[in-house]
């Protein structure tokens, strides 16, 4: 028996390439990591929500547990950014990342009642490359990273760089044992 195989790129047989649309890189980069943290809230049991207006944040992520002693419902708040200007699997225990310092302040912030972490995903620069499907998966490529910038000072004139751990990949393990600290009452 003869499995059948999915076309590159789901195209049904005798189809070239279709024409990516026009909309802008960033834009489309943008779209990626939302559904990034979307894959990933939901197989560590979260829900989301989007402010409106953001001012600054783009996600709130809420997680119920039975072990949760601050409250029954954790929330913490998530800004994505999206890069292709880093190497996948960056070299070190960290990369660098700069941030202007309007969102610096906001994410280093302290003390708070709700928690802020900057999810950093790198992508290949070529979109073609972003994702790939198969019967068994669609991955995305290339990764993202969390950090909790809580307290970090602004030390550039418009612009900070910050250092973000390559050891914090932002999946549902990372996102449920961040949730799990958050409701006993600690940070991210």
């Amino acid at each position: 028996m003869v499995t059948a195989q999915p076309e590159r790129g789901g195209l049904l047989p005798g189809c070239t390439s279709a024409p990516r649309g026009t909309l802008a890189t960033t834009a489309c980069m943008e779209t990626l990591q939302v559904g990034y943290l979307h894959a990933v809230a939901a197989a560590a049991g979260c829900s989301l929500s989007q402010p409106f207006p953001d001012n600054g944040i783009d996600w709130h992520v809420s997680h119920s547990a039975p072990g949760h002693t601050v409250d029954d419902e954790v929330t913490i708040k998530v800004q994505l950014k999206c890069t292709y200007q880093l190497p996948p699997h960056p070299p070190g225990r960290y990369f660098s990342f700069t941030l202007d310092n309007a969102h610096l302040v906001k994410l280093a912030r302290t003390p708070v009642s709700v928690h802020k972490i900057l999810v950093v995903m790198i992508v290949p620069r070529s979109p073609d490359q972003w994702l790939q499907a198969g019967h068994d998966r669609l991955a995305l490529r290339h990764c993202c990273y969390w950090v909790n910038l809580a307290g970090h000072p602004v030390t550039g004139r418009y612009r900070t760089t910050v250092r973000i751990p390559t050891s914090r990949i932002f999946d549902d393990r990372a996102l449920r044992e961040i949730m799990a600290r958050v409701g006993r009452g600690g940070r991210p």
